[in-house]
Protein backbone atom coordinates (compact mmCIF):
# COMPACT_ATOMS: atom_id res chain seq x y z
CA UNK A 1 0.00 0.00 0.00
CA UNK A 2 1.40 3.12 -0.69
CA UNK A 3 2.03 5.38 1.96
CA UNK A 4 -0.38 8.79 0.65
CA UNK A 5 -3.30 5.87 1.06
CA UNK A 6 -2.26 4.52 4.28
CA UNK A 7 -2.42 8.67 5.47
CA UNK A 8 -5.50 9.08 3.75
CA UNK A 9 -7.09 6.24 5.05
CA UNK A 10 -5.76 7.05 8.62
CA UNK A 11 -6.85 10.27 8.21
CA UNK A 12 -10.31 9.34 7.29
CA UNK A 13 -10.29 6.96 10.43
CA UNK A 14 -9.56 9.99 12.97
CA UNK A 15 -11.94 12.54 11.45
CA UNK A 16 -14.79 9.93 11.68
CA UNK A 17 -14.39 9.79 15.14
CA UNK A 18 -13.26 13.79 15.44
CA UNK A 19 -14.32 14.37 19.39
CA UNK A 20 -12.85 11.45 20.65
CA UNK A 21 -9.60 12.03 18.70
CA UNK A 22 -9.66 15.18 20.37
CA UNK A 23 -9.85 13.97 23.57
CA UNK A 24 -7.04 11.60 23.19
CA UNK A 25 -4.76 14.45 21.40
CA UNK A 26 -5.51 16.53 24.52
CA UNK A 27 -3.24 14.41 27.19
CA UNK A 28 -0.79 14.93 24.56
CA UNK A 29 -1.29 18.63 23.93
CA UNK A 30 -0.81 19.11 27.72
CA UNK A 31 1.84 17.44 28.00
CA UNK A 32 3.80 19.08 24.58
CA UNK A 33 2.46 22.67 26.26
CA UNK A 34 3.42 21.69 29.60
CA UNK A 35 6.66 21.10 28.97
CA UNK A 36 7.07 24.17 26.99
CA UNK A 37 5.66 26.62 29.47
CA UNK A 38 7.98 24.87 32.73
CA UNK A 39 11.02 25.34 30.85
CA UNK A 40 10.08 28.77 29.69
CA UNK A 41 9.30 30.01 33.21
CA UNK A 42 12.60 27.96 34.49
CA UNK A 43 14.84 30.06 31.58
CA UNK A 44 13.05 33.30 32.66
CA UNK A 45 14.12 32.85 36.27
CA UNK A 46 17.55 32.40 35.01
CA UNK A 47 17.81 34.91 32.92
CA UNK A 48 16.22 37.16 35.68
CA UNK A 49 19.26 36.23 38.52
CA UNK A 50 21.77 36.75 35.59
CA UNK A 51 20.24 39.88 35.13
CA UNK A 52 20.62 41.37 38.72
CA UNK A 53 23.64 40.11 39.46
CA UNK A 54 25.08 41.65 35.78
CA UNK A 55 23.16 44.71 37.22
CA UNK A 56 25.21 44.98 40.07
CA UNK A 57 27.42 46.61 38.23
CA UNK A 58 30.48 45.16 35.30
CA UNK A 59 33.59 43.36 35.27
CA UNK A 60 33.59 42.95 39.14
CA UNK A 61 35.45 41.01 41.66
CA UNK A 62 33.99 40.37 45.14
CA UNK A 63 36.71 39.84 48.21
CA UNK A 64 34.31 38.60 51.10
CA UNK A 65 34.58 37.59 54.67
CA UNK A 66 35.30 34.47 56.33
CA UNK A 67 35.05 35.20 60.02
CA UNK A 68 36.31 33.41 62.53
CA UNK A 69 35.92 33.24 66.29
CA UNK A 70 38.64 33.62 68.83
CA UNK A 71 39.76 30.48 70.90
CA UNK A 72 39.43 29.92 74.74
CA UNK A 73 40.07 32.94 76.55
CA UNK A 74 39.89 35.26 73.20
CA UNK A 75 37.05 37.82 72.39
CA UNK A 76 35.54 38.88 69.51
CA UNK A 77 36.05 38.07 65.78
CA UNK A 78 39.54 37.37 64.37
CA UNK A 79 40.30 37.10 60.71
CA UNK A 80 38.24 38.56 58.09
CA UNK A 81 38.66 42.12 56.31
CA UNK A 82 39.21 45.38 57.31
CA UNK A 83 38.74 48.81 55.60
CA UNK A 84 42.57 49.32 55.11
CA UNK A 85 42.78 46.48 53.08
CA UNK A 86 40.76 47.82 50.19
CA UNK A 87 43.36 50.70 49.97
CA UNK A 88 45.80 47.92 49.59
CA UNK A 89 44.60 46.24 46.56
CA UNK A 90 43.98 49.48 44.82
CA UNK A 91 47.40 50.63 45.05
CA UNK A 92 49.26 47.09 44.76
CA UNK A 93 46.96 45.13 42.34
CA UNK A 94 47.73 45.60 38.72
CA UNK A 95 44.30 45.58 36.65
CA UNK A 96 42.36 47.27 39.15
CA UNK A 97 39.68 50.48 38.35
CA UNK A 98 38.26 50.88 40.85
CA UNK A 99 37.25 50.22 45.14
CA UNK A 100 34.20 50.44 46.59
CA UNK A 101 33.46 49.49 49.93
CA UNK A 102 29.95 48.54 52.13
CA UNK A 103 29.03 48.69 55.41
CA UNK A 104 25.29 48.17 56.39
CA UNK A 105 23.35 49.34 59.40
CA UNK A 106 19.46 50.39 60.38
CA UNK A 107 18.06 53.12 61.92
CA UNK A 108 14.89 55.45 62.57
CA UNK A 109 15.05 58.18 59.86
CA UNK A 110 12.83 61.42 60.90
CA UNK A 111 11.82 64.76 58.79
CA UNK A 112 9.17 66.60 60.77
CA UNK A 113 6.68 64.37 61.44
CA UNK A 114 7.79 61.89 58.77
CA UNK A 115 9.35 58.92 60.87
CA UNK A 116 10.49 55.86 59.14
CA UNK A 117 11.83 52.54 61.11
CA UNK A 118 14.24 50.28 60.37
CA UNK A 119 15.15 52.50 56.89
CA UNK A 120 18.51 50.53 55.62
CA UNK A 121 22.08 52.55 56.10
CA UNK A 122 24.41 51.64 53.78
CA UNK A 123 28.16 53.18 53.80
CA UNK A 124 29.87 53.42 51.38
CA UNK A 125 33.03 55.36 49.35
CA UNK A 126 32.92 57.56 46.61
CA UNK A 127 32.55 55.37 43.40
CA UNK A 128 29.40 53.64 44.32
CA UNK A 129 27.65 55.23 41.60
CA UNK A 130 30.19 53.99 38.72
CA UNK A 131 30.57 50.14 40.39
CA UNK A 132 27.47 49.66 41.31
CA UNK A 133 25.78 50.94 38.05
CA UNK A 134 23.66 53.87 40.56
CA UNK A 135 22.93 56.72 38.54
CA UNK A 136 22.49 60.12 40.64
CA UNK A 137 19.05 62.02 40.34
CA UNK A 138 19.68 65.18 41.38
CA UNK A 139 22.80 66.83 43.61
CA UNK A 140 25.46 64.52 43.73
CA UNK A 141 27.25 61.48 46.03
CA UNK A 142 29.68 62.31 48.73
CA UNK A 143 33.67 62.31 47.99
CA UNK A 144 36.73 61.38 48.96
CA UNK A 145 37.05 64.52 51.32
CA UNK A 146 33.65 63.87 52.83
CA UNK A 147 34.93 60.35 53.64
CA UNK A 148 37.98 61.62 54.73
CA UNK A 149 36.77 64.64 57.10
CA UNK A 150 33.27 62.02 58.20
CA UNK A 151 31.18 65.26 56.75
CA UNK A 152 27.41 64.00 58.12
CA UNK A 153 26.10 63.97 54.79
CA UNK A 154 23.88 61.85 53.11
CA UNK A 155 21.96 60.94 49.56
CA UNK A 156 18.83 59.30 49.47
CA UNK A 157 17.37 56.35 47.80
CA UNK A 158 14.51 57.33 44.77
CA UNK A 159 11.39 56.19 47.02
CA UNK A 160 12.67 57.19 50.17
CA UNK A 161 13.36 60.54 49.31
CA UNK A 162 9.56 60.22 47.98
CA UNK A 163 8.14 59.35 51.44
CA UNK A 164 10.62 61.89 53.60
CA UNK A 165 10.15 64.75 51.60
CA UNK A 166 6.87 64.58 49.10
CA UNK A 167 7.31 66.74 46.62
CA UNK A 168 9.91 69.12 47.78
CA UNK A 169 13.38 69.41 46.90
CA UNK A 170 14.98 67.38 49.40
CA UNK A 171 18.41 68.89 48.81
CA UNK A 172 20.15 70.65 51.36
CA UNK A 173 17.21 69.88 53.82
CA UNK A 174 18.25 68.00 57.12
CA UNK A 175 17.69 64.59 57.99
CA UNK A 176 17.75 62.88 61.83
CA UNK A 177 19.89 59.47 61.28
CA UNK A 178 19.15 57.86 64.75
CA UNK A 179 19.99 60.69 66.74
CA UNK A 180 22.47 62.07 64.42
CA UNK A 181 21.43 65.47 62.37
CA UNK A 182 22.66 65.19 58.57
CA UNK A 183 22.40 66.95 55.41
CA UNK A 184 21.35 65.72 52.33
CA UNK A 185 23.09 66.54 49.10
CA UNK A 186 22.41 64.29 46.56
CA UNK A 187 19.41 61.49 45.75
CA UNK A 188 19.99 58.48 43.43
CA UNK A 189 17.90 58.16 40.51
CA UNK A 190 15.53 55.06 40.45
CA UNK A 191 16.81 51.28 40.37
CA UNK A 192 14.07 49.09 42.23
CA UNK A 193 14.17 45.81 43.26
CA UNK A 194 17.83 43.81 42.81
CA UNK A 195 17.62 40.36 44.21
CA UNK A 196 16.20 41.03 47.56
CA UNK A 197 17.43 44.42 47.73
CA UNK A 198 15.26 47.50 47.04
CA UNK A 199 17.67 50.24 46.05
CA UNK A 200 15.55 52.81 46.02
CA UNK A 201 14.54 52.87 49.92
CA UNK A 202 18.04 53.16 51.33
CA UNK A 203 20.20 55.84 52.74
CA UNK A 204 23.79 56.43 51.58
CA UNK A 205 26.27 57.98 53.65
CA UNK A 206 30.14 57.92 53.95
CA UNK A 207 31.31 54.80 55.57
CA UNK A 208 33.55 56.94 57.79
CA UNK A 209 30.63 58.12 59.62
CA UNK A 210 28.89 54.45 59.56
CA UNK A 211 31.82 53.21 61.29
CA UNK A 212 32.06 55.72 63.78
CA UNK A 213 28.32 56.25 64.57
CA UNK A 214 26.56 53.45 64.02
CA UNK A 215 28.55 50.25 63.68
CA UNK A 216 31.53 51.04 66.12
CA UNK A 217 33.97 48.66 67.40
CA UNK A 218 36.13 48.40 70.99
CA UNK A 219 38.85 46.61 67.93
CA UNK A 220 38.82 49.33 65.19
CA UNK A 221 41.93 50.98 67.09
CA UNK A 222 43.80 47.57 67.07
CA UNK A 223 42.89 45.63 63.98
CA UNK A 224 40.90 47.87 61.77
CA UNK A 225 37.51 48.75 60.54
CA UNK A 226 35.94 45.92 59.80
CA UNK A 227 34.24 44.98 56.55
CA UNK A 228 32.32 42.01 55.29
CA UNK A 229 32.30 42.99 51.45
CA UNK A 230 34.87 44.54 48.91
CA UNK A 231 34.00 44.88 45.39
CA UNK A 232 36.66 45.33 43.13
CA UNK A 233 36.08 46.79 39.37
CA UNK A 234 38.58 45.65 36.96
CA UNK A 235 39.80 47.81 34.12
CA UNK A 236 38.97 46.43 30.33
CA UNK A 237 40.66 43.53 28.95
CA UNK A 238 43.25 42.16 31.83
CA UNK A 239 43.16 38.33 32.95
CA UNK A 240 40.68 38.03 35.51
CA UNK A 241 42.29 35.30 37.31
CA UNK A 242 45.47 36.88 37.09
CA UNK A 243 43.97 39.97 39.19
CA UNK A 244 42.26 37.29 41.67
CA UNK A 245 45.67 36.07 42.58
CA UNK A 246 47.65 39.44 43.07
CA UNK A 247 44.20 39.97 45.72
CA UNK A 248 44.75 36.43 47.26
CA UNK A 249 48.51 36.53 47.51
CA UNK A 250 47.92 40.25 48.69
CA UNK A 251 45.15 39.59 51.39
CA UNK A 252 47.33 35.98 52.24
CA UNK A 253 50.08 38.22 53.20
CA UNK A 254 48.72 40.66 55.54
CA UNK A 255 46.52 38.30 57.30
CA UNK A 256 49.70 36.67 57.67
CA UNK A 257 47.64 33.29 56.71
CA UNK A 258 48.10 30.43 54.15
CA UNK A 259 46.22 29.85 51.29
CA UNK A 260 44.61 26.64 52.62
CA UNK A 261 42.89 28.71 56.29
CA UNK A 262 42.71 32.28 54.43
CA UNK A 263 40.05 33.84 56.27
CA UNK A 264 38.57 35.38 52.55
CA UNK A 265 36.86 34.60 49.63
CA UNK A 266 37.41 36.30 46.10
CA UNK A 267 34.42 35.78 43.67
CA UNK A 268 33.65 36.68 40.29
CA UNK A 269 30.09 37.34 38.96
CA UNK A 270 30.47 34.66 36.59
CA UNK A 271 30.90 32.48 39.38
CA UNK A 272 27.58 33.35 40.92
CA UNK A 273 25.65 33.52 37.19
CA UNK A 274 27.45 29.59 37.13
CA UNK A 275 26.07 28.53 40.94
CA UNK A 276 22.76 30.16 40.25
CA UNK A 277 22.41 28.25 36.54
CA UNK A 278 23.45 25.07 37.82
CA UNK A 279 20.57 25.50 40.23
CA UNK A 280 17.80 26.62 38.11
CA UNK A 281 19.21 24.00 35.72
CA UNK A 282 18.56 21.15 37.82
CA UNK A 283 15.20 22.52 38.57
CA UNK A 284 14.68 23.09 34.79
CA UNK A 285 15.33 19.49 34.77
CA UNK A 286 12.73 18.76 37.32
CA UNK A 287 10.13 20.20 35.73
CA UNK A 288 10.78 18.82 32.62
CA UNK A 289 10.50 15.28 34.14
CA UNK A 290 7.33 16.39 35.79
CA UNK A 291 5.82 17.49 32.85
CA UNK A 292 7.11 14.43 30.47
CA UNK A 293 4.97 12.51 32.76
CA UNK A 294 1.56 14.05 30.98
CA UNK A 295 3.01 13.07 27.44
CA UNK A 296 3.50 9.29 29.20
CA UNK A 297 -0.22 9.86 30.29
CA UNK A 298 -1.06 10.75 27.01
CA UNK A 299 0.84 8.22 25.13
CA UNK A 300 -1.04 5.66 27.34
CA UNK A 301 -4.69 7.56 26.37
CA UNK A 302 -3.21 6.83 22.70
CA UNK A 303 -3.01 3.51 22.83
CA UNK A 304 -5.71 2.54 24.91
CA UNK A 305 -8.01 4.68 22.37
CA UNK A 306 -6.58 2.81 19.32
CA UNK A 307 -6.95 -0.76 21.12
CA UNK A 308 -10.67 0.05 21.13
CA UNK A 309 -10.24 1.00 17.54
CA UNK A 310 -9.33 -2.33 16.59
CA UNK A 311 -11.86 -4.16 18.62
CA UNK A 312 -14.74 -2.15 16.50
CA UNK A 313 -13.14 -2.15 13.24
CA UNK A 314 -11.94 -6.15 13.61
CA UNK A 315 -14.53 -6.91 10.63
CA UNK A 316 -12.97 -4.16 8.18
CA UNK A 317 -10.06 -5.36 9.11
CA UNK A 318 -10.97 -8.56 7.98
CA UNK A 319 -12.56 -7.32 4.95
CA UNK A 320 -9.00 -5.36 4.09
CA UNK A 321 -7.36 -8.41 4.49
CA UNK A 322 -9.52 -10.66 2.12
CA UNK A 323 -8.92 -8.25 -0.82
CA UNK A 324 -5.21 -8.55 -0.52
CA UNK A 325 -3.90 -6.20 2.76
CA UNK A 326 -0.93 -7.78 4.48
CA UNK A 327 -0.53 -7.78 8.04
CA UNK A 328 2.30 -4.82 7.19
CA UNK A 329 -0.08 -3.03 5.50
CA UNK A 330 -2.74 -3.46 8.88
CA UNK A 331 0.00 -2.78 10.89
CA UNK A 332 1.09 0.69 9.18
CA UNK A 333 -2.48 1.83 8.57
CA UNK A 334 -2.79 1.73 12.47
CA UNK A 335 0.35 2.99 13.03
CA UNK A 336 0.14 5.88 10.94
CA UNK A 337 -3.22 6.92 13.12
CA UNK A 338 -1.60 6.45 16.36
CA UNK A 339 1.26 8.56 14.89
CA UNK A 340 -1.08 11.25 13.44
CA UNK A 341 -3.06 11.55 16.62
CA UNK A 342 0.36 12.54 18.73
CA UNK A 343 1.84 14.42 15.57
CA UNK A 344 -1.26 17.05 15.57
CA UNK A 345 -1.39 16.55 19.33
CA UNK A 346 2.08 17.78 19.54
CA UNK A 347 1.26 20.72 16.83
CA UNK A 348 -1.42 21.53 18.77
CA UNK A 349 0.53 21.77 21.88
CA UNK A 350 3.37 23.95 20.44
CA UNK A 351 0.79 26.40 20.06
CA UNK A 352 -0.74 26.56 23.20
CA UNK A 353 2.73 26.21 25.02
CA UNK A 354 4.19 29.45 23.05
CA UNK A 355 0.82 30.96 23.69
CA UNK A 356 0.90 30.20 27.12
CA UNK A 357 4.20 31.08 28.33
CA UNK A 358 3.59 34.40 27.06
CA UNK A 359 0.43 34.79 28.84
CA UNK A 360 1.73 33.29 32.05
CA UNK A 361 4.55 36.33 31.88
CA UNK A 362 1.82 38.61 31.23
CA UNK A 363 -0.62 37.65 33.82
CA UNK A 364 1.82 36.62 36.63
CA UNK A 365 4.78 39.40 36.27
CA UNK A 366 7.11 36.47 35.86
CA UNK A 367 9.79 36.40 33.26
CA UNK A 368 9.17 33.38 30.88
CA UNK A 369 11.81 32.85 27.93
CA UNK A 370 11.05 30.25 25.11
CA UNK A 371 13.79 27.69 24.42
CA UNK A 372 13.80 26.53 20.82
CA UNK A 373 15.04 23.79 22.07
CA UNK A 374 12.39 22.57 24.39
CA UNK A 375 9.83 22.93 21.68
CA UNK A 376 11.58 20.29 19.62
CA UNK A 377 12.19 18.13 22.22
CA UNK A 378 8.59 18.37 23.16
CA UNK A 379 7.67 17.59 19.40
CA UNK A 380 9.76 14.65 19.17
CA UNK A 381 8.79 13.22 22.27
CA UNK A 382 4.89 13.35 21.35
CA UNK A 383 5.97 11.73 18.08
CA UNK A 384 8.36 9.15 20.15
CA UNK A 385 5.62 8.68 22.62
CA UNK A 386 2.58 7.90 19.45
CA UNK A 387 5.20 5.41 17.99
CA UNK A 388 5.77 3.35 21.18
CA UNK A 389 2.95 3.24 22.45
CA UNK A 390 0.82 3.06 18.88
CA UNK A 391 3.01 -0.15 18.20
CA UNK A 392 1.49 -2.65 20.43
CA UNK A 393 -2.31 -1.70 19.13
CA UNK A 394 -1.28 -1.73 15.26
CA UNK A 395 0.96 -5.40 15.90
CA UNK A 396 -2.04 -6.53 17.55
CA UNK A 397 -4.27 -5.50 14.58
CA UNK A 398 -2.02 -7.20 12.03
CA UNK A 399 -2.61 -10.52 13.83
CA UNK A 400 -5.48 -10.84 13.75
CA UNK A 401 -7.37 -14.44 11.36
CA UNK A 402 -8.95 -12.59 8.76
CA UNK A 403 -11.21 -15.36 8.99
CA UNK A 404 -12.46 -14.78 12.93
CA UNK A 405 -11.97 -11.06 11.78
CA UNK A 406 -14.90 -11.31 8.93
CA UNK A 407 -17.50 -13.53 11.55
CA UNK A 408 -16.64 -11.40 14.28
CA UNK A 409 -20.45 -9.26 15.42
Amino acid sequence: MKPREVIRIAWEAITKNAVRSFLTMLGIIIGVAAVIIMIAISAGTEATIQDEITSLGSNLVFVKSSFTRGGPGKEGLSGGLVFDDASAIAESVIGVKAIVIEQGSSETVKVGNVSLASVSILGSTPDLPSVRDIDIEEGRYFSQSDIDRKQKVVVLGYSLAQELFGEADPIGQTVTVGTLKMTVIGVMAEKGLVGEIDYDARLYMPITVVFQKFTPSQFARIVGDRVGLIYVELEEDVDIDDVILQITLLLAKRHNVSLEEADFTVTTQQDIISTQASTTAAFRSLLAWVAGVSLIVGGIGIMNIMLVSVTERTREIGTRQAVGATPDDIRMQFLTEALLLSIIGGLLGMVVGIGGSYIFGAVSGMRTVIVPSSILLAFGSAATVGAFFGYYPANKAAQLDPIEALRYE
